[in-house]
This record gives C-alpha cells, structure tokens and sequence, in this order.
C-alpha cells in the first residue's frame, strides 16, 4: 500500500519560523517554459529528459592548469566550476566545462577572483535557520540561545551515545545564554507582542530543563525533536521582535499584491506511478518581509486557486517547476486587463534595509553581497524568468533540489539572479520524487493571509 506523506498540523499561534512562521552573463534553466518551446533544438535540450548528464570532463589545457594549483586553491575554483557548470546545464541539458577557458570566459571573470572567499565558511543547509537569520532583526542575545541549539544538530552526527556529551555542552551554552541574555531579549520584543514572546521564553526555558533531563537520561533518540521544539520557540520570539513592516515598497509596485510578512501554505500532490508514494503534503513558508512582491503575487495566485489541478511541468534531478498554465499564455492573465501580470526581479542583500528591483546583483556591481534568502536549502523556492528579462516572473515557479555543497551562498550563479521568497520545511526530502505529470491537487494557505495587502483575487472579473 501506498504511503501518504503529510505534514503535522499546528494551530496559527504555534506556527514559528522554523515549519510556518515557525535565498556574469551565463544562460540558465530556470526559465520560462514558453522560452524553451520556443527554442531552437540546438541550443536546447529537452525540457524533462530521462537521459543521464554526460559526465564532467576538462580540457588538456584545463586539466594541467587545475593540476598545477595548491590543493586548497584548486578546491575553491572546482567548486566554482561545477557550480556554475550545473547552472549553464539548467539551458543545455549537459553540463560542461569546455566554456570556462573560452567565449565566455571574459564575462565570469570578475567574479572568480573572489570565489574562496565567498565559499570560506560552510553554508547554512537548514531551512529554518535560513528564515530565522533571515527576519529583519538586531538582537544578539537570542542569537547566542539560537546557534548552539542549531549545533545540535552537528553534535548528533557523532555516533552513538557520545553525541550526547557533545549535546550536553550546546544545552548548557543555550540555558546560560538564556538566562544571562533574557532581559536584552524581553527589551527587544515588540510592544504589542510582548506577552506572546515572554510566554514562548518560558516554554524555552522549561524545553531547555526537560532537554538537559533527556540528555542526562541517555535518551539520544529523543534529542532531536526537542531540539526542533525548541527552536520553534527560539524563532517564534525572534517573530515578536519584528515590530510593522521595516520599509516601504516602491510606488510602482505598491499596489501589487503584496505579502508584508510571512505566511505558510500547503501544497498537496499526487503522485504517479510510485508504488512508494501516493501523495504527500509540502509545507512551505513564504517570506514577505525580504520579497514582498515575489511572495505577495504568489499568494494572490493560490488563493484564485490558479495551481490546483496543474502538473509539475519539470522534474530533473536539479530542479522541479510548475507555473506555465496551458495554452499560448506564458502566465497569468489578469482578468482586469486580460494581460500576464508580471513582476520585478526582487532580491534582498544583507545590510540593505529593502531590496533591489530589476536588476541582478552583478548587473549592480555587487559581487560579494550575500543574498538574504540563499539557493542553500533544499527545496529553495524561486520565481522562474525569462532568461534575459529580469521583471518578466509572472506565475511559474521552481524548486532547487542541487546539495548546498555544489551552490554554497553566493558562489553560485543563482543567488541574485532569481528571486527567493520561501523554503520548504516540511517533507522537502520527497520534492526528489515528483515527476512531471504528477498533480497538484491544492494548494492552500495555512497562516498568513492576513498579512496579503491588495489582494486581486477579492476583485470580482
């Protein structure tokens, strides 16, 4: 018998940031569809090719020249070199190397330099870290509690019960920094959220006692869910320090749909031909407070139901993508102007207090900005675009599946060129099973949709 995948459901007061409240010119694939019907056969592969990728293979002159560098330099520069290598296959269907030492050398070249540098330091992986670190706050001490209860997770990795002492020591730094750092963080609450937040430090901080007990009790098996309860708390209070929408959406977007705050939906497929699987449930967390248009024009669609009933379109093994509605449409047509509504290209960089519109980061100039919302989690969910039109997103969306090994934060060619809005949570691990042709029964909003403003899904027509 089939197994039915779904997610835990929670009530909207328990939704933190962690599962619901609880990212150089070269081509790319995550484009529009219509764009790949349209292309010649030549520069295209097929959309959902069963054929295997040919493997990598370098140039005798790439080859000597690899072999030539310092181990520690050579890893930097093959890392980059598969990376962008899986983002030029995302167009050819073959990734290959062949490219890096000729046409288009000269336009990835101000970008290599900087490269081990950017991939100095391992990649946040987590989805639910990636949305805490994401939220538009400054509070230092709910991020002491915040990271060792994160290395619990390292700490696990150690076989057998002597993970446990390890663990021990990430619960006592977490307790410690709770208790030395309560006041600043209680100081750092919204006005109007502070009741809320000061009941989830009490969860906490009893979570953290009867984590410490499990600990001492040798009950490895019973570490991570409570670790995963309590950073749930962790990132509901980090919530409650968000006070408002931090900034204003430019004019000429404002009266989009816009999503300023975070909201979760729920994403129902069925799955075909799988003896293993018959449907699963995706929860997936929406983050408006760093692409309020991006995320706001996605809510608007699911709640015109516009994804119900369509097929995943596109499945692999490095992404998986729906969105095109059939017939010539390339998206969504409002019904208002009975023209595709489409958006800009909207990335948040860390230290900017509100994103750029329309253009790349390396069409800014910015080389080394890290993106707030990274292509470093499985199951990042981005907008897919015409390849060389930046504010041409209109409802076709895709999900990354590639290991954050090979597209670390910012040495990979997507982060600042597709806009992020949200991660999978919950169930992302089964996103490697769909298949084109299966079925998105629904999707719906499980938290949030109060904070949707200018909802065109309520205007009649």
């Amino acid at each position: 018998m089939a197994a039915i995948i779904s997610c835990h459901k929670y009530s909207f007061s328990q939704l933190t940031t962690a599962q619901t409240f609880v990212s150089h010119t070269l081509p790319s694939k995550c484009i529009k569809l219509s764009s790949l019907r349209n292309a010649s056969s030549q520069q295209f592969k097929p959309l959902c090719s069963s054929e295997k990728s040919a493997p990598f293979e370098l140039t005798d002159e790439q080859a000597s020249f690899f072999s030539s560098l310092p181990r520690d330099r050579f890893a930097s520069i093959k890392k980059s070199a598969i990376s962008i290598a899986l983002a030029v296959g995302l167009v050819t269907g073959v990734p290959d190397l062949g490219y890096l030492g000729q046409a288009n050398a000269a336009a990835i070249a101000p970008a290599l330099p900087d490269v081990s540098v950017l991939i100095s330091g391992p990649p946040i992986k987590d989805p639910g870290a990636l949305l805490r670190y994401a939220l538009p706050i400054d509070n230092k001490a709910i991020r002491e509690v915040q990271k060792p209860l994160e290395d619990i997770t390292e700490s696990l990795k150690i076989a057998g019960v002597k993970a446990l002492d390890s663990v021990e020591r990430n619960v006592r730094q977490a307790s410690r920094a709770l208790k030395q750092g309560r006041t600043l963080i209680v100081g750092g609450l919204a006005k109007s959220k502070v009741d809320d937040g000061i009941e989830l430090l009490n969860k906490l901080e009893s979570g953290l006692d009867e984590l410490q007990k499990i600990v001492e009790d040798r009950k490895r098996d019973a570490v991570a869910p409570k670790q995963k309860e309590l950073l749930n708390y962790v990132g509901g209070v980090e919530e409650d320090m968000v006070d408002g929408f931090p900034y204003e959406v430019p004019e000429e977007y404002r009266n989009m749909p816009l999503l300023k705050g975070r909201a979760a939906v729920d994403m129902k497929v069925k799955v075909k031909d799988n003896p293993n699987l018959n449907e699963c449930v995706f929860r997936i967390v929406l983050d408006g407070y760093n692409a309020p248009v991006t995320a706001g024009n996605f809510v608007d669609l699911v709640e015109r139901h516009f994804y119900d009933g369509m097929e995943i379109q596109r499945a692999d093994g490095f992404v998986v993508q729906t969105g095109d509605p059939e017939g010539p449409a390339e998206g969504f047509i409002d019904p208002s102007t009975e023209k595709t509504r489409t958006i800009p290209l909207e990335i948040m960089v860390n230290g900017e207090k509100a994103p750029f519109y329309g253009e790349t980061l390396e069409e800014l100039g910015l080389y080394k900005a890290q993106t707030r919302l990274p292509f470093n989690a499985f199951g990042t969910m981005a907008m897919a675009r015409e390849e060389f039109e930046n504010n041409s997103a209109s409802s076709q969306v895709f999900w990354l599946l590639k290991e954050s090994e090979l597209t670390p934060s910012n040495a990979n060619i997507l982060d600042g060129r597709y806009a992020v809005f949200g991660y999978v949570t919950d169930n992302e691990d089964f996103l490697a099973d769909l298949k084109v042709g299966d079925v998105i029964e629904s999707i719906q909003v499980v938290a949030g949709l109060d904070n949707l403003v200018n909802p065109s899904y309520k205007i009649a027509g």
